[in-house]
């Protein structure tokens, strides 16, 4: 499929980033905002003041707040919304689309209702699981917009999917790779901004390099354990979409779950944040839903567990370490995870 008219369903900073880089491969795409106030600022000053300041939109980017406009004849629908719209934005999306059409989840987390990641979300609603992919990685939108080399991950169930998507998103400048593995992909995106949130706490509360590094590998070893357990490869967490992500979120400057954290730890409140601030910080709402989930299947995830009693002020951020610091004496390698009929350490 010759796929060239695209569809970006959200302006914020990702999604617009994204709408740039198909736009500069030649793509003819159009970006859909939510408020026709804001699609319209958009399209006079060619600028995403409020998410992406300081990088221009390319003149083969149209600008709508019109759903039917921004999906009509489209070969390829990005949703880029925060996950928490990701089934309203998938009914609404459903009736516009062509039989052939692809759609790619570049939200990163899982529906606190049904515990679904935003892909079986597309799934379900569209009834085209062959037809959904999702995009994910080490990608800060600042950077990839500005064409600072990056890499990412497409994962599909169906493999053609998986390549269309590939060669759709792939430039000099952005390396795509292929994944088989949807829900590993999928899980390590959503689960890293919990770890990120505690990364911020850490540098708020000025502990140092060590204390970063411990959590990040504990970190990592609790995403990929409930990963496995909901049917990953527990490879896919040494690779982009895992560690590759997990750096660039606990240790960027740009990172929204960072900053958050940061905050949290000088002692700012969850309310004065999200006032100041303004906008969707995903690990805050992720790491309630991994806790419930990590009760549900069985799943041992103490930091997630000791972040979200911080985040529902029910303990400190430095009692918190205290409890994590003093839990049960345990061997690093002692997860052995039983999985399609093999045994595999995480």
């Amino acid at each position: 499929m010759n796929t060239r008219r695209v569809a970006v369903i959200g302006s914020g900073g990702w999604g617009t980033a994204i709408a740039i880089v198909l736009a500069k491969k030649g793509c003819q795409v159009t970006l859909w905002s939510r408020k026709q106030e804001f699609a319209s600022k958009l399209d006079k000053y060619r600028e995403n003041t409020a998410y992406l300041p300081g990088v221009m939109l390319p003149a083969n980017i149209a600008i709508t707040a019109d759903l039917a406009v921004a999906l009509a004849d489209a070969d390829l629908v990005a949703i880029a919304t925060p996950s928490k719209a990701v089934r309203e934005t998938a009914k609404a999306v459903a009736r516009y689309l062509k039989t052939e059409t692809i759609l790619v989840s570049l939200s990163k987390g899982l529906e606190k209702e049904t515990f679904l990641p935003s892909s079986q979300v597309l799934a379900e609603v569209t009834g085209r699981p062959e037809l959904v992919a999702v995009l994910s990685g080490p990608n800060h939108a600042e950077e990839v917009a500005r064409d600072i080399p990056s890499a990412t991950v497409v994962a599909a169930t169906n493999d053609s999917t998986a390549q269309t998507v590939q060669d759709v998103f792939m430039t000099p400048k952005f390396r795509v790779y292929t994944n088989p593995d949807i829900v590993g992909v999928e899980l390590a995106g959503a689960l890293k901004n919990i770890i990120a949130l505690a990364a911020g706490i850490c540098d708020g509360l000025g502990f140092g390099d060590n204390t970063k590094a411990a959590l990040m590998t504990r970190g990592l070893t609790e995403i990929a354990r409930l990963g496995v357990q909901m049917g990953a490869d527990s490879l896919t967490f040494a690779g982009l979409a895992g560690i590759g992500d997990l750096i660039a979120t606990c240790t960027s400057k740009h990172s929204r779950n960072w900053k958050t954290g940061y905050a949290l730890g000088q002692g700012e409140s969850m309310i004065a944040i999200m006032e100041r601030t303004g906008m969707v910080v995903e690990g805050v709402r992720i790491t309630e839903i991994a806790a419930q989930l990590s009760e549900k299947m069985s799943v041992s995830m103490p930091i997630t567990c000791a972040l979200r009693d911080v985040l529902q002020n029910k303990q400190t951020p430095l009692d918190a370490v205290g409890g994590l610091m003093l839990r049960g004496k345990t061997n690093e390698t002692e997860d052995i995870v039983a999985i399609k009929g093999k045994l595999m350490k995480i």
